[in-house]
């Protein structure tokens, strides 16, 4: 197995579940974005033959730190030989955050290899692409999202065109009572407090913002060839049902479970097994209810969004991801307030150029060109 975000919460996470197979996973590749010493200390615990980080400013610092017989490699470059040029791999975990793991994450599917998939934005940039490849190549796209892992499971019930619908599920954030008004004027440290899951700080705002469950209505647009319609989100404050499957006689086969991501990693690595794991279990005697609500579209602006791009397609994914990356940037530097994130999202998506088919090049394109257009308006 090869870890693209070793030293982030999914990333370390999987080292323990990896840790807790027993010898039937072997690290021979892990990748980071700055953190050099974590990297280097995970490379050594683990004997891993190769590392990567991303910011190449990192190599001189994360070279000294490893062993001699360690291969280590920097920069874009260098994630994508870490992944192209690791032979005895044949599982990649994808959790790089955000787009910078789309050119990796690409690069293990036209190897055929099976990736589990943490990095939601590599779908939403460019799902189409990346559904296409890995059918052609004969490799398998596993979910790690708890969410769309639970879709995943909750499909080996039934078959494709027996399914009526999905839920995705939310918390809701910790926003989910507060008003209008309050949440526009919500400070850096509200948005960071998330009530039910321990994530990074950009997935945090995200799910402040519910912008991460727009990401994952185009996600399970992809991933699972579903139309929009299809695909319904209710809030639900516990995270106990992490997504629900409705077929067309009327069942409807949910996926439960603790508040642990170890759970899904767990299941990527040794689909289709289940084998026992480190992750904490749902104890029903100390679960007092399971609560619903439809979302807010008025409160949460962004989630309209999600919805707006998986219907147009294209490149329309890839634009709201990156106007979001922009904004959510400078949010946490404090130059905008919490409100205005999702308003310049809806800005830069209205005046995107439509493309029906776009090579993945043009997608990439239509990424630095919303970055350009989200700064511009932040300082205009």
């Amino acid at each position: 197995m090869i870890i693209l975000g070793a030293t982030g919460s999914i990333g370390r996470a999987a080292l323990e579940v990896a840790q807790s197979l027993n010898g039937d996973v072997r690290i021979v590749g892990l990748a980071a974005g700055t953190r050099w010493r974590e990297l280097a200390e995970q490379a050594a615990r683990f004997e891993v033959p190769r590392v990567a980080v991303a910011d190449d400013r990192c190599y001189r610092d994360l070279r000294a730190a490893c062993p001699a017989h360690t291969k280590v490699l920097a920069g874009p470059d260098g994630l994508l030989e870490l992944v192209v040029d690791s032979p005895e791999a044949n599982f990649v975990l994808s959790a790089i955050v955000g787009a910078a793991g789309l050119p990796p994450t690409l690069a293990a599917v036209e190897r055929g290899l099976d990736v589990g998939l943490a990095n939601k934005e590599s779908l939403v940039v460019a799902g189409a692409i990346l559904a296409k490849r890995a059918r052609a190549r004969g490799g398998r796209l596993i979910p790690v999202d708890s969410e769309h892992s639970a879709i995943f499971q909750a499909l080996q019930s039934g078959r494709r065109e027996e399914v009526r619908r999905v839920y995705l599920t939310a918390s809701g954030g910790p926003f989910r009572t507060w008003t209008r008004e309050r949440i526009a004027a919500a400070t850096l440290e509200d948005a960071l407090n998330h009530p039910t899951w321990d994530m990074g700080p950009k997935i945090t705002i995200d799910s402040a913002t519910m912008m991460n469950k727009a990401l994952e209505v185009i996600e399970a647009r992809w991933l699972f060839e579903l139309r929009p319609e299809e695909i319904e989100v209710l809030v639900h404050p516990e995270s106990i049902i992490h997504s629900m499957v409705e077929y067309c006689d009327g069942s409807i086969i949910a996926q439960l479970g603790a508040a642990d991501m170890k759970t899904p990693i767990q299941y990527a690595i040794t689909y289709p097994r289940r084998v026992d794991g480190v992750a904490k279990r749902l104890c029903f005697r100390e679960t007092s209810r399971l609560s619903f609500e439809p979302p807010d579209f008025d409160r949460f602006p962004a989630l309209r969004l999600g919805y707006e791009a998986a219907r147009a397609g294209g490149a329309a994914g890839a634009v709201l991801n990156a106007a979001n990356e922009a904004a959510v940037e400078r949010f946490r530097a404090r130059e905008i307030p919490f409100g205005m994130i999702a308003e310049l999202c809806a800005d830069v998506l209205s005046r995107r150029q439509d493309i029906e088919d776009p090579t993945l090049a043009q997608l990439l394109e239509c990424d630095q060109w919303a970055r350009r257009e989200a700064q511009a308006c932040i300082h205009s």
